[in-house]
């Protein structure tokens, strides 16, 4: 009987695809996420004041370190495929490197003004601060039904109106490039790394909004009650003097 039992199991596991995930109950419908990650335990409150640079220096800060796999030189030497924008990438064959599935770059440099890169601030030491959306991943999703249509974020002020003169987008538009889907899980693709979006605010008046990113696309969702995150994530954003 013991015999028996370890062949079941050694068939069992021999047919299992290790590039499958185990569990199969995944959200159809991806989460949204904002850095700097100031996560409460019932809302989100980007707070900050100009007039003291630690107070600041701890948001912008947390940009750097999140952004630190984005680096336009890892990524170059990572993942140097040369990738065809405004079309999905799909991979049939395990034709990269040890036996995996190629991944898009993406550079720090995409993001511009939000970058960090000639504002090592990101905005933070006055009233245009910058923020980072992501999309979290999920294996073999296509966020669109519709050939060429990228995903993209958009940010709408839910309070404070007022108090927000402008708002922009990183990469233009606020695009998520096709390219970057699907994702083909971490042993297949061990090198990808999500695309982003980041949005700079002009705050005035009281400086401070309460704000909705959603990534919007015909397969995403954002309605779902018992999950505040899928989709859109809402943040206060507050700028003291």
């Amino acid at each position: 009987m013991t015999s028996l039992f370890s062949l079941a199991i050694w068939v069992l596991m021999y047919t299992l695809d290790p590039y499958a995930p185990d569990y199969q109950d995944r959200l159809k419908s991806p989460g949204v996420m904002v850095w700097p990650d100031t996560y409460g335990e019932e809302v989100i409150e980007i707070t900050y004041n100009t007039s003291e640079k630690a107070s600041w220096m701890k948001m912008s800060n947390c940009l750097h370190n999140f952004l630190k796999p984005y680096n336009d030189t890892k990524q170059h030497d990572c993942n140097n495929y040369n990738c065809t924008k405004g079309k999905y990438f799909i991979q049939n064959t395990f034709s990269a490197p040890h036996h995996t599935k190629w991944a898009c770059p993406f550079t720090q440099s995409m993001l511009g003004a939000c970058s960090g890169i000639e504002d090592p601030a990101f905005g933070y030491n006055c009233s245009m601060p910058c923020v980072i959306i992501k999309m979290n991943r999920v294996i073999d999703f296509l966020p669109s039904n519709r050939t060429g249509v990228p995903p993209y974020v958009n940010c709408t002020i839910l309070e404070g109106q007022e108090n927000v003169a402008k708002i922009e987008y990183f990469p233009e538009g606020g695009i998520m490039d096709l390219s970057y889907f699907p994702y083909y899980g971490i042993l297949a693709q061990p090198s990808y790394i999500n695309p982003l979006v980041a949005v700079k605010f002009s705050l005035v008046g009281q400086k401070c909004a309460k704000i909705q990113c959603r990534v919007v696309s015909n397969k995403i969702s954002y309605e779902n009650f018992h999950d505040p995150y899928e989709g859109k994530v809402i943040f206060y954003l507050k700028a003291l003097k």
